[in-house]
């Protein structure tokens, strides 16, 4: 079957946007193809900064024929009707459509034939609109084209569009079409500077091998794979280590056709400089990469650079320029990082009374004074010093007013660490700093040092408090303000702590650091005022501070099932234990889980949800009929078989095991426990009729069934358990 190839080519496409813009075009023409019934074998799209590219295998030469039948009006029928019937299906008379028996009455039916079109001209069609309904971020109109209404707009002037189609072994035919007078043909072009005369291509292999010849390497993990392995080479030739960066490299192997690695150098007094910001500042203004030794692990005065060309004088002359653009780069830098050392950390605090951190939240200076005092706070529960938390929580931000901050703002915290050791803070005050703004992701370490531990927790829970009392919470995919991540964070922080902290009693800490009035509102604040209009406590704050905590909880509960998700546990698990609320501890939550999942891969794990499921939904049957529930302690009087009463008995003694169990945090105890209860109910429901003809009998069976209920709430709600 043929195969398409298809080249956009334009001025310099922005590397960022090559990626998307290459699967983009591959998932439009596809899709389309395929409502056409063009059913393709593959496809694969490429992106250079100079070309969009695609390749599409195996479409078939033509569309399927369709056959479709469509109902016409009733015989004798207005002749409007009639005419119209005629005029869309393309029939002459109703000689030639059939007619079709119904108990209604009968109808004429039209037997409709499409014949396919050949592919070639389904594509001519579909190519030009995909071009002009692209979706690039940005785009612009130029040239003497600008002017005109509906003119192309592109992301940069678009010159010349390649498009053909046919067999392998066939000369291919060119897609005839044009969009904005650019004229679809099969001629492409070259390296701008080495090659840029006009190319004739045919099919794909053909033409990837003539761009190759022509200096022009299209796919973007090819030249990926140059740059970092020429980098390397060129790095150990010298005894160095390339500091390999993925996003750096993805983004210069979309700055170059032609992949050429070049190494240059800077004056050694700039090693003076922290590592870090010698890397951003040469990453970020001139895209190159740094060399460490390996030795001592610290970068040297050696960069690797991504040239564009082979030039003639082997790259002296790049490198020469490089240096030069590198060179005052670093003397700002250190300018910036000496001017910062000058001023003591504690010193840039009065400048935050004229930063608002939000409206309705006060300033950055209020923000951190509550910082400190959450800190305090919790630093005897994680294990840290309280004075040294609280220094660490009071310095951790004052490094946002620094000038190399200002200038490389992803390196905040790491150079407020720098300046808290060259001042001769505590390491471990100097380690919060960097680490209370962890994790930043998924990925990302969490921190482990208890002052760390401590600030990072207090800052995270006083933005998740904060924006919870002014009903600024996350919905739906919005999340303007990382609460997600926040709350993830202390998730993640909590569990590797290892240590038992209740979150209801941190949250009413937080909540209790705001002021009842917040800036801008007239009382409590209106969410405050809203709760209290929905069920009063014993005071505006408090009954605030109560509800604040409890939908926190509940937000809580749903990012610890995103991470145990992700670490293979059981989303409904975690659902039936904090169902219960009756724990807060994320700690001991997660054990909970651990053990009710292993408990329920068990034979008795599964037979007792089995029957406690059953008794759920008897009770729940029985209830609605009813309108009302059936609690309280059952009549043992009652009993008129033995296995109501071994049931009871079973009920009262895994109650008092499995809470006990729990009492002591041991929760594969519970689950041991709850596994004594299997057999008695196995019993009651293969012995007893619940609904007995006597009511007080029935009754009383119910509140049995209750107890079994009640029973298994002491580990979980087995009601929320699937399966």
């Amino acid at each position: 079957m043929p195969d398409l190839l298809l080249e956009l080519f334009s001025e310099e496409i922005p590397a960022r946007m090559q990626a998307k813009a290459a699967d983009d075009l591959r998932r439009m023409v596809t899709d389309k193809l395929v409502a056409e019934g063009l059913v393709y074998e593959g496809a694969k799209a490429f992106a250079t900064p100079r070309r969009l590219a695609l390749t599409v295998h195996g479409i078939p030469a033509r569309q399927p024929d369709l056959k479709s039948e469509r109902r016409g009006p009733k015989i004798g029928a207005p002749d409007g009707a009639v005419q119209g019937f005629l005029k869309a299906t393309g029939l002459n008379s109703l000689d030639e459509a059939k007619i079709q028996k119904d108990p209604k009455g009968d109808f004429y039916i039209a037997l409709i034939e499409k014949p396919g079109r050949a592919a070639i001209d389904v594509i001519a069609e579909m190519i030009p609109v995909i071009i002009r309904t692209f979706p690039w971020p940005k785009s612009m109109r130029w040239g003497a084209r600008s002017a005109k209404s509906g003119s192309l707009t592109w992301v940069r002037p678009l010159h010349a569009i390649t498009a053909t189609f046919g067999l392998e072994t066939e000369e291919p035919d060119i897609v005839k079409f044009s969009v904005d007078g650019v004229e679809a043909g099969q001629t492409t072009y070259g390296h701008r500077f080495m090659a840029p005369g006009a190319i004739s291509v045919r099919r794909f292999e053909d033409y990837e091998a003539k761009l190759k010849a022509a200096k022009v390497i299209l796919d973007p993990q090819a030249r990926k794979d140059i740059i970092l392995e020429d980098a390397k080479e060129l790095a150990f030739a010298q005894g160095l280590e390339l500091v390999e960066d993925q996003v750096l490299l993805d983004e210069v192997s979309g700055l170059v056709e032609w992949p050429v690695v070049m190494m240059g150098s800077f004056e050694k007094e700039f090693l003076s400089i922290p590592d870090e910001v010698i890397r951003a500042t040469i990453r970020n203004n001139q895209k190159c990469f740094v060399v460490k030794d390996p030795k001592t692990g610290k970068l040297t005065n050696k960069f690797v650079l991504t040239a564009n060309i082979e030039a003639p004088d082997g790259g002296k002359t790049i490198v020469a320029g490089n240096e030069r653009v590198i060179r005052p780069r670093l003397s700002d830098a250190k300018f910036f990082y000496e001017t910062d050392l000058k001023t003591r950390l504690e010193d840039r605090l009065p400048k935050f009374e004229q930063i608002v951190f939000h409206e309705k939240l006060g300033t950055q200076a209020e923000r951190i004074k509550r910082i400190e005092r959450l800190a305090a706070e919790i630093a005897p529960l994680v294990g840290a010093d309280v004075e040294k938390t609280k220094r660490a929580a009071r310095l951790a931000k004052a490094d946002l007013l620094t000038e190399v901050v200002g200038e490389f703002p992803e390196l905040q915290g790491l150079m407020g660490k720098y300046y808290a050791l060259a001042q001769g803070e505590d390491a471990s005050v100097a380690a919060a700093s960097e680490e209370h703004w962890k994790p930043q992701g998924p990925t990302d370490r969490v921190p482990t040092d208890p002052v760390s531990v401590a600030v990072a927790l207090a800052d995270k829970l006083d933005t998740l408090v904060g924006f919870w009392t002014i009903d600024e919470k996350p919905t739906g995919s919005k999340d303007p303000f990382a609460l997600r991540r926040a709350a993830l964070g202390v998730v993640r922080t909590i569990l590797t702590l290892n240590r038992p902290l209740n979150l209801l009693k941190l949250f009413d800490e937080a909540c209790a650091l705001f002021p009842p009035k917040l800036p801008g509102e007239e009382n409590t604040g209106a969410y405050a005022a809203h709760r209290l209009s929905q069920k009063p406590d014993t005071g505006p704050a408090r009954s605030e501070r109560y509800y604040v905590s409890q939908e926190l909880l509940g937000f809580f509960a749903d990012r610890l099932k995103v991470q145990l998700r992700e670490q293979g546990a059981r989303h409904d698990l975690v659902d039936s234990v904090f169902a219960l609320h009756d724990d807060d501890d994320l700690l001991r939550i997660v054990r909970r889980v651990e053990a009710l999942g292993k408990f329920l891969d068990t034979d008795d794990g599964k037979n007792l949800l089995a029957g406690t499921k059953r008794a759920s939904n008897i009770l729940s049957i029985e209830e609605k009929k009813d309108k009302r529930a059936f609690d309280g302690a059952p009549d043992a009087a009652l009993y008129k078989l033995d296995e109501e009463k071994i049931l009871a008995k079973a009920i009262d003694q895994v109650k008092a095991e499995a809470s006990a169990a729990v009492a002591k945090e041991d929760f594969a105890g519970a689950m041991s426990a709850m596994a004594k209860l299997r057999p008695a109910v196995d019993a009651f429901f293969d012995k007893v009729k619940v609904n007995d003809d006597d009511q007080k009998v029935r009754e009383n069976r119910l509140k049995l069934l209750n107890e079994i209920r009640a029973a298994t709430r002491a580990v979980a709600d087995f009601s929320k358990i699937e399966g």
